[in-house]
């Protein structure tokens, strides 16, 4: 069985289809843009995934953003070494490190012939040369009905890619969800449909017009995929301790893992993943501080087989003082040996058992700027680490160090810049594979 978000190309009556999508969208855009002259309220974010903005807006409206990027890996835009002759070569090295873009989509993920088995990431098939790329054309589409406590939320993103065998560009539904608010007196709601990771905080960054940086850690395949299924956030405020506790769970088929891993529409085993996040907050007027503890188990979504579970286990702090922002993960990774795997990258003959261990720290300071279209400059650092290995194959460490700064220009332009220097500490062959990757994002 093929994923429904498994790698297609543009055939001419799907290229109707978006067409007369993207009218329609331009259409309600004019809708929304005349009953707001003043024009679109932004998303905010308060740690139930997308959150509408605040004061009034109309039921009906259109935001979105383009991310223009610019890319350079070393060597051919792979963690593939040559002559490295062990099989299958995605189980020898870690393919997600080249990556150029927020989505996690690396310069390339050739291995030149040799055997892999599906632990590959998305590619934007510029191999080891300097190129232009559209790395994301993003459409959120968001409804609130008059008088009722719902929201509707859909987010489809165009994502033009080229690789040697042609055009690979292909739309993907990211987000199509109901929100259901049933109280006033509480903060609790209810979703369903496809919706944000609830484990730990990365996926918070998913977008690139959120994302501080561009790229996302060495962790993120694991934790910020969206899923279908339904979930519950509950949060309670105590006032008198400047704190409040919050609960994020759900019920989904595939977890949180990347749609590259494990296909999120539809359930192979019958069985939901379970994931869920406890959370707690002390909001002092000089500091903010956040903490959580996250966790996922059930059968993993890339077999068809119940009793091949997954289990993750993370933590995740932030600390907001004077411009400085700290975030930290961690997590632990145990997958059961499956059958036959499907992911979004095709059918292939073996879900090994796998384990994997990883942290990321991220630094950012921000910079209020006031000077005509200077609003804000962010310096920012992030130290990523991976050990992780197949079942019956030679563990693997890796680690990341990132640089970048991040310029934001009146309301509706972010400019990025970020190197990546990935390493291969134990296990792995060296291999030239740091990238040097821009971002200049309009979103409206």
């Amino acid at each position: 069985m093929v994923s429904a978000v498994a790698r297609v190309g543009f055939h001419p009556h799907r290229l109707r289809l978006t067409a007369a999508a993207f009218v329609a969208a331009l259409i309600v855009a004019g809708v929304a843009r005349a009953q707001d002259p003043g024009g679109l309220g932004q998303d905010g974010d308060d740690g139930n995934g997308y959150t509408p903005p605040a004061g009034v807006t109309p039921p009906l409206q259109l935001n979105g953003y383009i991310d223009v990027g610019f890319a350079k890996a070393q060597g051919d835009g792979t963690s593939f070494a040559a002559g490295d002759t062990r099989l299958p070569v995605d189980y020898a090295v870690d393919p997600f490190a080249p990556a150029v873009n927020s989505r996690g989509d690396v310069a390339s993920n050739d291995p030149g012939g040799r055997l892999t088995n599906g632990f590959l990431p998305r590619s934007v098939g510029i191999g080891g040369r300097p190129s232009f790329l559209i790395n994301t054309v993003n459409f959120d589409l968001k409804y609130t009905a008059p008088g009722t406590p719902l929201l509707i939320f859909t987010r489809l993103q165009i994502l033009p890619r080229f690789s040697s065998s042609g055009d690979e560009t292909r739309p993907f539904l990211e987000l199509a969800f109901g929100r259901f608010i049933p109280f006033d007196s509480l903060e609790l709601a209810i979703s369903v449909g496809k919706f944000d990771s609830v484990f730990g905080i990365e996926y918070l960054d998913n977008q690139a017009n959120i994302r501080t940086g561009i790229t996302p850690s060495l962790m993120a395949r694991y934790t910020t995929g969206t899923s279908t299924g339904a979930k519950v956030f509950y949060r309670m405020q105590i006032p008198a301790l400047w704190s409040a506790v919050s609960l994020h769970v759900a019920a989904t088929n595939s977890g949180n893992f990347v749609e590259a891993l494990q296909g999120p529409d539809a359930s192979l085993t019958g069985v939901p993943v379970l994931s869920g996040r406890l959370g707690y907050e002390l909001n002092l007027p000089a500091v903010q501080i956040k903490l959580g503890a996250s966790g996922l188990h059930g059968p993993r979504n890339d077999q068809n087989q119940r009793a091949a579970h997954q289990r993750v286990l993370g933590a995740d702090a932030r600390v907001a003082l004077h411009g400085l922002y700290l975030n930290s993960e961690y997590l632990r990774v145990k997958e059961d040996e499956g059958g036959p795997k499907t992911t979004g990258m095709g059918m292939l003959p073996i879900s090994s058992g796998f384990e994997a261990r990883a942290f990321y720290v991220q630094a950012a300071y921000a910079i209020p700027v006031d000077v005509g279209p200077w609003h804000k400059l962010t310096l920012y650092g992030r130290y990523d680490w991976r050990h992780a290995w197949f079942a019956g194959f030679t563990p693997i460490t890796v680690d990341r160090i990132t640089a970048g700064l991040r310029i934001d220009l009146w309301d509706a332009v972010i400019v990025k810049g970020e190197m990546l220097v990935n390493r291969e500490l134990a296990g792995a062959p060296t291999v030239a594979n740091n990238v040097w990757t821009l971002s200049l994002v309009y979103s409206w």
